[in-house]
């Protein structure tokens, strides 16, 4: 098959794009953590935004939940650009790091595009880093959300730029009005101090007491700092690259899914090892789903948290809505909050947007 001309020309314009973030690794691992020391504040959402719709680590199976995805994001009022590689798939993932990393910095250099909306999680997010140019997103500050495996993509950027990003919601997904009243609270009309994460109100009745969504407290007190975190094996994933956050004097958060007991236990091992659990003003611990051992005899998820966090002395709690569930809380990272114990609590002291 013979090519035209303009599809000669398309693929090398392509070509010279992608050899340019090749080029680019090089100097994003230089990067020093310094360069981010003032933060970054995305303008708040309104309906007539337009949202960049990006897939920067797996695809879904099929193109309709693509378009399902859209649908969900036109019910806000806003208008959609899709990734130039928004339906590419490779494997698990949508596409190599170059087309995927692509779509990130063209969203964030976009002056249409208003804030950018991940597809959804899955796998591949920490190939992306090397290829993304930090001082382009630092200039065009927007919000990016999403959660699970974009755990990564959220604190690299907000480590290496100062941009707060926010912990939430995937374009693939129905809001829960859970979901819908913490999103609109944290990222359309914020007004500080903002409760984070939670439990939606239960109605006790006779013989019945909340079950689900319980909180518990690992250690008393309170603290306050700046937001990190998200996935656990995320987190654990980016220990010692150019791209992890700076545990210090932070409020951690986690969660995870489909996980065993020892394997949870393995991670937070790993973090305390590498002294980033010792660093931290408080930790949350949100939800575990599906975390449930694969044989007898195992530890509880319960006794694993207790035996990590034993020698921590600082404010540690269970139980948020932050994790793999359908009533999901936002979670701006980068934004300064208090955590307390007595009662379990997380607030957001101010806005995460302008």
């Amino acid at each position: 098959m013979t090519l035209s001309r303009r599809t000669l020309l398309k693929a090398s314009i392509t070509s010279m794009i992608l050899t340019a973030f090749s080029t680019s690794a090089v100097q994003a691992k230089t990067l020093p953590h310094s360069q981010a020391t003032k933060r970054l504040k995305a303008k708040r959402l309104q309906a007539g935004n337009t949202i960049g719709l990006i897939s920067p680590a797996s695809n879904v199976w099929e193109n309709e939940e693509i378009s399902f995805a859209i649908d969900v994001l036109k019910s806000f009022g806003f208008k959609v650009k899709k990734g130039k590689y928004l339906y590419q798939r490779y494997g698990y993932l949508a596409g190599n790091e170059k087309e995927r990393a692509w779509d990130v910095n063209n969203m964030f250099a976009d002056p249409n595009v208003d804030a950018i909306f991940c597809l959804r999680g899955g796998y591949g997010s920490p190939q992306v880093l090397p290829y993304l140019d930090y001082e382009l997103i630092k200039r065009h500050p927007k919000a990016l959300i999403g959660y699970s495996d974009i755990t990564a993509l959220l604190n690299a950027i907000t480590a290496k730029t100062g941009l707060i990003t926010f912990h939430g919601p995937i374009a693939k997904q129905n809001f829960t009005d859970y979901t819908l009243a913490n999103f609109k609270k944290v990222l359309f009309n914020p007004k500080a101090p903002i409760s984070l994460a939670s439990p939606p109100a239960f109605e006790p009745k006779e013989g019945q007491a909340e079950q689900d969504n319980r909180l518990s407290v690992i250690h008393q007190g309170s603290a306050q700092g700046e937001l990190i975190g998200g996935n656990l094996s995320l987190m654990v994933k980016l220990i010692g690259t150019p791209y992890e956050p700076d545990y210090r004097n932070k409020i951690l958060f986690l969660e995870d899914i489909e996980e065993a007991p020892y394997r949870i236990d393995g991670m937070l091992t790993h973090l305390s090892l590498a002294g980033r659990l010792q660093q931290v003003a408080g930790i949350i611990f949100g939800k575990c789903t599906d975390c449930e051992a694969e044989s007898a005899p195992s530890l509880s998820i319960e006794q694993v948290l207790f035996d990590r966090f034993a020698q921590l002395n600082i404010p540690i709690i269970r139980g948020l809505m932050i994790g793999h569930i359908d009533d999901l809380a936002t979670i701006p990272i980068g934004a300064k909050a208090k955590l307390t114990t007595t009662p379990p609590a997380l607030t957001l002291q101010e806005t995460a947007v302008i």
